[in-house]
This record gives structure tokens, sequence and C-alpha cells, in this order.
């Protein structure tokens, strides 16, 4: 097997800062409702953890600018998120980037972008045509859906301007908001960030568990086709948490569950999605620690 020259390339440090207004409009981006005081509220704030995703986007950003892959044509393939402490509602983090892996699929190449620091690592797989062929390893192939009946059938509202809110956050490339470039990137309208679909399945997730968003541990999923402003996605979960089908199964290590969203018009958004959460007793007047 031949390794890609980019395997290993370090993106280097970045120091990176965020306020309790970035965190709170975060929250409300990805769907959180005003009334959730404990994700829109100064006085009780919690942060969500793929927040700090948001702080990260610079990582796979400055891959691109490199020549790595083609910016217009490449999509993000699926993100992994594992935290390893809170974010506080405001702070400062240095943030370490690096290629962890380049896998090869023929007529593309997935690039493996992981961000590091004292909060979480996180890692983003970046589908980019016309870059395989090198004679690298493939890759592990998509997981399967479970092969039993669902214990959760959600829903995901979507609003219209969503991805023009949730854009303020730092990821601004143009198909988000701009019709030509939409096109340009073979969509019919400007559609909403994956990260975005992502963050906003798992608030009616933690609550289908019974456990606070903010207490995500590990988090990874794939990214099948984009969802657009507006649409009403149909979110299914599959109880993932050892001994889960005996009474009382709260465990020490939380709960998890695997998930997938379609659209209502059948089109797979977000598939092989696995989600853990720390705890099963939300205390939603909770203060966090500073």
């Amino acid at each position: 097997m031949t390794a890609s020259p980019w395997e290993g390339r370090g993106l280097g440090t970045r120091t990176v800062s965020w306020t309790e207004r970035d965190a709170i409009l975060y929250a409300l981006a990805v769907g959180a409702p005003a009334d959730r005081l404990d994700l829109v509220y100064e006085e009780r704030l919690r942060v969500l953890p793929t927040f700090g995703l948001t702080l990260a986007q610079w990582a796979p950003d400055a891959l691109g600018a490199l020549g790595a892959f083609d910016t217009t044509t490449a999509v993000h393939g699926s993100q992994r998120l594992l935290v390893h402490r809170p974010l506080g509602p405001s702070g400062e983090l240095d943030t370490t980037a690096r290629v962890s892996a380049v896998r090869d699929k023929g007529a593309a190449a997935v690039f493996d972008v992981e961000v590091s620091c004292t909060h979480f690592t996180a890692t983003w797989s970046i589908f980019a045509p016309g870059c395989g062929g090198f004679g690298g390893e493939r890759g592990a192939s998509a997981p399967r859906r479970p092969g039993r009946p669902a214990e959760h059938a959600l829903t995901v509202a979507t609003h219209a301007r969503q991805a023009a809110f949730y854009r303020l956050l730092g990821d601004r490339h143009a198909m988000h908001i701009d019709p030509e470039a939409a096109n340009a990137a073979g969509m019919d309208r400007p559609f909403l960030h994956g990260l975005c679909t992502l963050a906003a399945s798992l608030l009616p997730l933690a609550d289908a568990l019974g456990a606070h968003p903010a207490e995500l541990a590990e988090l990874d999923a794939r990214f099948a086709a984009p969802a657009f402003p507006g649409d009403r996605l149909g979110l299914t979960g599959w109880d993932d948490t050892p001994g889960h089908d005996s009474p009382g199964y709260d465990t020490p290590g939380g709960r998890a569950v695997r998930f997938e969203a379609t659209a209502e018009d059948g089109r797979a958004v977000l598939t092989g999605g696995r989600a853990r959460f720390r705890t099963t007793t939300p205390d939603r007047t909770e203060t966090p620690d500073a």
C-alpha cells in the first residue's frame, strides 16, 4: 500500500475563543427553543458540546487552502467527536490539527482531519473527488443499520432561516446562502450545513433518552445527502447501551443510541449515526462550572 503525501501532515495550532453570546447563538441556530433556558440564557447556560466543532472549523478549511483537494467539489463526508470535558460559557482553547489518515476510494480520496485540544477531539472526513488512485488503503465500509425495529421515531423540524443563522458561527461557505454557489455545487438551492443538521438531530435524541444534550460524550455520523432549510426530517433511533433491553438499564457510561435521519421525500440525510450521552438525569436549572 502507498500512503498519500498528505497523510500525517500537521496543520498547525490555533488559539480560538468564544463568549456566552456565541454559545447562545449556536444553540438557537441548531434549533434550541427559547424556553430552553439552560441552553439560551446566560444565567443557566450549559454549552452544547457540538459548539466546539465551530471553533475547530479552521482546520479542514486550512487543508483545502493548501491545495489537498478541490474545495468546490469536496464534501463533508462524516464527523466524529469525542468530548473530554465540558466547554464553559466563555473561554479560550489551543487547538492542534493534523491529517490523521487519507483513504483511497479509487476515483476519490477521504481526508481525515483531526483537531485535538483539552476539551475534545474532533475528526472531519472530507470526501474529495479526483484525489484517489494513489494505491492507499480503502478504509472501512459504512456501518449497517441495526437489524431490529427502532425504539425511537422522532422529528427534526428545520426552519427557512437556519442556514443563514448557522453560517454566522464560522462556516461561511457560499453554497449555504448563495443560489449561484449552490448550483455550482450541484444543488438547486442553498442547503443546510451538515453539522447544523447533525446538532439539530441530537436535541430530540437526548430528550428521547432522558439525557441532557450538553452531556454528549461521543458522536459519529455520516452525511448521506444535504437537508434544505425548512425540511422536516424523520429521525429513527435504536438504543445502543449495553443491557438496553433490561429494566433500569442506566449505566455509568450513560446512554447510547444509533440513528439516521431521512427527508420527507425519502432522501437519507444522516446515516450510520451513533451518539452517547453521559447522564440520564437532566437538570435544566443546573449552573455550569466556570
